[in-house]
């Protein structure tokens, strides 16, 4: 060979040595990477036609590419936008569950409380006209009383009955007794004898263990689907990290700028980059699941015998039957009272020449279920229970859809690695973008929740530092999920069952078996039992309230000391 051709291979092969590894002689062109970057709505100034060098990138590999710094910038942001969309897309079946599910059930309830309430107001005018409507407030208070409860006023239910009955008896005595004058010292020693005497019979007992477990499930279900709204909607919204920013970018777009946007990431390495960017919502799961659980508990109390609507809608034959019990041991009850409160003072002449048949001499006639009232719009009690029988429906299907709602947080990262759109797919390891080429990703998967993402390999996560917005729903589920289990056990915060007969047989108790579950502790948030309307505070309550203001300064002096860390 002569020898000035080997001097002009020897050359020639230093320079093709010299090329980066995997490069074309020629640079390749970026005309498909063009192709799907203006498909995302980019303009195409920013795209070089053909490859550069990359030693401007900052997240992708910086070997030849087909990105500018704008183009690594935008498509940055591409991929925060793209996530959190994915994050709320995915999350969409738990948020209408609790968004369509509580708007029914309030609806409901509120429906079946205004016909309650006209119900028994249209059967007592037509029984007992002008005497009833001058006492009506007394009627009138127990269901403004059943309202306010219900929509989260600072009600107890028990003590709230007591003085309906109370009321009751002191306006009954009266009529029965019109030849007499009763001052309000005397008026309140009567109301002392209610419990002794039972003048109502046993309407009050089973009406007031009734009222109690049916307005504590329904107020506590519908507060728990409020909740569970409220968190599901919050927890949907996240606000990626920079560390996460920077893994998603890699994942979803460094493709383009190594000129291959049709290869889609592979699934375990989607699976990290998601583990790592989800690790505080995975977090959320067990307190979820509890509160899941809980949930179902008092929607089975929504089934059962003492469901709201088998105690509103015969509420005001209930009543009556407890009047006329009155009515017909009315001399007894007199006797008994004047015994304990003494003789009472004659009532002026014009008053005592009124006798007590001519007052209140009106019995109830047997009740005839074709006279049942309607609402002012037509709406007979009668369809409330065809509605109801809807919403027995819906509470099993609610159930359905809440146990399907289990684990939804940790489920996250593979409910949207498991996208077509994002990942290639399980079925195709070999040909998947691994994070630095097109070839199998290797890594192991991270387990769930924020400590165990310290080796993450993707995902630049500070374990030490827990999401406060996440920890602060993991509280509100905490705090409800305490609500729910003690209404399933027929227990308020302010109702606290103290009859001997309150866990008794049959349908009295509320409870299965017979026996009222006690495994749950009784922990609350709310306001302590103080009413403006009431004259004596309840001492436990105020106790409880202490306990909880303790609490809450030494949680607070924690969550100082810890920012100042």
């Amino acid at each position: 060979m002569p020898s000035w051709i080997g001097a002009v291979i020897l050359p020639l092969s230093g320079l093709l040595l010299s090329l980066p590894a995997g490069a074309d002689v020629k640079a390749r062109s970026c005309g498909e990477v063009r192709q799907a970057y203006g498909a995302k709505g980019f303009s195409l100034a920013d795209i070089p036609y053909q490859e550069i060098a990359g030693e401007h990138l900052r997240i992708c590999p910086q070997e030849y590419t087909c990105c500018t710094t704008e183009m690594e910038d935008k498509l940055s942001q591409q991929s925060k936008l793209e996530f959190e969309n994915l994050v709320e897309e995915t999350s969409h079946f738990v948020r209408t569950t609790f968004v369509s599910r509580h708007k029914k059930f309030d609806e409901f309830f509120r429906e079946l409380l205004e016909n309650a309430e006209k119900s028994l107001n249209d059967m007592f005018v037509r029984t007992y006209g002008m005497l009833y409507m001058q006492n009506s407030e007394v009627f009138q208070d127990l269901f403004t009383e059943l309202k306010r409860y219900y929509t989260g006023g600072n009600v107890n239910l028990e003590e709230m009955l007591n003085d309906f009955w109370a009321r009751l008896l002191e306006r009954m005595f009266q009529l029965i007794n019109p030849q007499y004058h009763f001052s309000e010292d005397y008026l309140e020693c009567v109301s002392k004898y209610t419990d002794q005497l039972k003048p109502f019979g046993d309407v009050p007992r089973k009406l007031k263990i009734q009222v109690t477990r049916a307005f504590i499930a329904a107020r506590t279900f519908v507060q728990g689907l409020t909740v569970g709204r409220e968190v599901a909607n919050r927890v949907s919204k996240v606000s990626p990290t920079p560390g996460c920013i920077r893994a998603l970018m890699k994942m979803l777009y460094c493709p383009y700028c190594r000129g291959l946007p049709t290869v889609r990431p592979c699934n375990n390495y989607c699976l990290n980059v998601m583990k790592g960017c989800l690790a505080n919502q995975a977090d959320l799961d067990t307190e979820w699941n509890l509160f899941i659980d809980a949930m179902l508990l008092v929607a089975e109390r929504l089934e059962g015998p003492f469901n709201i609507e088998s105690v509103m809608d015969p509420i005001d034959v209930k009543i009556s039957e407890a009047i006329m019990n009155m009515q017909e041991n009315s001399m007894q009850v007199s006797a008994k009272v004047f015994q304990g409160c003494g003789q009472p003072k004659p009532a002026p002449a014009l008053r005592s020449a009124r006798s007590a048949p001519e007052n209140f001499n009106t019995r109830f006639r047997p009740y005839n279920p074709e006279e049942r009232p309607t609402t002012a719009a037509g709406t007979s009690l009668d369809r409330l229970r065809i509605v109801w029988r809807t919403m027995q429906h819906s509470v099993t299907d609610i159930k359905e859809k809440l146990k399907l709602s289990k684990k939804v947080w940790s489920a996250l990262p593979y409910t949207i690695c498991k996208d077509e759109s994002v990942t290639a797919g399980t079925s195709n390891e070999e040909e998947c973008w691994n994070g630095h080429s097109k070839a199998r990703y290797l890594p192991e998967i991270m387990n769930d929740g924020l400590t165990n993402q310290i080796n993450n390999p993707e995902v630049d996560v500070d374990i030490t530092r827990p999401d406060t917005f996440i920890r602060q729903q993991i509280m509100a589920l905490r705090v409800m999920t305490n609500k729910l289990k003690n209404a399933y056990n027929g227990n308020d915060v302010n109702f606290q069952d103290t009859s001997d007969e309150s866990s008794g047989s049959g349908s009295g108790s509320g409870c299965m078996d017979d026996v009222c579950p006690t495994e749950f502790e009784f922990v609350t948030t709310e306001a302590p039992a103080v009413d403006p309307d009431r004259r004596e505070v309840d001492s436990s309550a105020a106790h409880l309230s202490h306990s909880l203001l303790s609490a809450c300064l030494v949680c607070i002096v924690l969550a100082l000391q810890r920012l100042c860390r």
